[in-house]
């Protein structure tokens, strides 16, 4: 533990933190980058370029240093950085690189108010933190190794099906080169996917939700084309240039959003292609016949955007899904008439989600509610479930990119 000395040391410096901000993430990026150019490889260059990494950095640090003296309230952010990580395979090794390139920065940023106190403080408070990292995120690579059709790190994986799900999404089956079984996974995680584009200098990782249920022969996520203006590099690449046969890198399974089983009923809550992960919980639901009451709810800004219309369809208009109670409701923001109940099960309104206006429909008093698409979405979601008077212990949210608090 950091001894009582340290953490006032650390603290003491948070103003210091807070006037540099920008500056000092913008620094030790620099610096780290033209030390260290191999780090390009698993730092996700586009959120460099749009400057969400930079402010996701300062964030983190700002906020350890503030709660230094109460880690507890950091444990969830702690736990979803690390599966994270986990999904680029982050080494040891690496920490130290970043843990030295911090110091340095702070150096050569606070110039003579980093005294050796300060300096050894700030040390000893990141390599605390470093150790917290790398024990986690041993425990989930040992974790991954050891489950059935698991591995550790990377392992190649064969395009073997591509199909369009709505005007801008595209689903991905990808199956193991070696032929061999993979690893199930919790419906609403994630895996991290490794390619290397012709027109991009490094080779780039993302995260994407897997978008249908564990089958342990083969992996589905499903990617949004992004980008008119500023195409998205990785996103584009998987639409247009990887072809079926390609081979690319895989990761295991991550992520600390999932759904977990309770004897309550379940609401999945998405816009656009937030829906992703709510399609694997559904899915898993369906194919495991749960016998608890379950909501569909998703938003988009018209049908030719809403994918996976025919599964959905097929789900909440299926018998069990009537003798459960199981219901739907979808909004189209672009739509200005509503149609009705096109299928069984599933009630189109316009506009905007509006879930007051379905508040008798959503077992407000024990639901456990999963939420997941743009974070102003999701936001206004949370807003309106706490005003319906949900506990904020029963609102799960997942968050594209660096994290975000709502």
């Amino acid at each position: 533990m950091l001894s009582e000395h340290t953490i006032n040391v650390v603290k003491s410096t948070v103003p210091l933190i807070e006037e540099a901000s920008d500056t000092l993430t913008d620094h030790f990026y620099q610096r780290m980058f033209a030390h260290n150019p191999e780090l390009k490889d698993v730092f996700n260059m586009s959120n460099q370029r749009s400057g969400r990494q930079r402010a996701a950095l300062y964030d983190a640090i700002a906020a350890y240093a503030r709660n230094l003296d109460n880690l507890a309230v950091l444990k969830s952010a702690v736990e979803r950085i690390a599966q994270k990580h986990s999904s680029f395979y982050i080494e040891p090794h690496q920490y130290q690189i970043v843990g030295h390139h911090l110091i340095e920065t702070l150096r050569e940023l606070l110039g003579e108010a980093l005294t050796e106190e300060v300096e050894s403080a700030w040390g000893e408070a990141y390599g605390f933190l470093a150790d917290i990292f790398i024990t986690r995120e041993e425990a989930i690579y040992r974790s991954s190794y050891d489950a059935d059709g698991g591995w550790r790190g990377r392992r190649k994986f064969a395009l073997v099906e591509k199909r369009l799900e709505s005007d801008w999404v595209k689903s991905l089956v990808f199956e193991p080169v070696d032929k061999g079984p993979v690893m199930d996974f919790k419906p609403g995680q994630y895996l991290g996917i490794e390619v290397s584009p012709p027109e991009e200098e490094n080779i780039e990782i993302r995260q994407y939700s897997l978008s249908s249920r564990s089958n342990g022969e083969r992996y589905q996520i499903s990617v949004k084309r992004e980008g008119i203006d500023h195409p998205g590099v990785v996103s584009n690449f998987l639409h247009d240039d990887l072809r079926l046969g390609d081979e690319v890198n895989l990761l295991p399974p991550c992520g600390d959003f999932h759904y977990v089983e309770r004897q309550a009923p379940t609401v999945l809550i998405s816009a656009g292609v937030g829906l992703t992960p709510m399609q694997s919980m559904l899915e898993t639901l369906y194919d495991q016949h749960v016998q608890q009451p379950v909501v569909y709810l998703h938003a988009c800004n018209h049908p030719g955007e809403h994918s996976f219309q025919r599964s959905l369809a097929k789900m909440l208009g299926s018998q069990h899904a009537s003798e459960q109670g199981w219901t739907g409701h979808i909004w189209y923001l672009e739509r200005k008439e509503v149609s009705g109940e096109s299928v069984p099960g599933i009630q189109v309104h316009s506009e905007l989600m509006d879930l007051a206006s379905i508040s008798d429909s959503l077992y407000l008093d024990d639901a456990h509610f999963y939420v997941c698409g743009p974070v102003p979405f999701m936001g206004f979601v949370k807003q309106q479930l706490l005003s319906l008077a949900v506990s904020e212990d029963r609102i799960h949210y997942e968050v594209f990119g660096p994290h975000e608090a709502l």
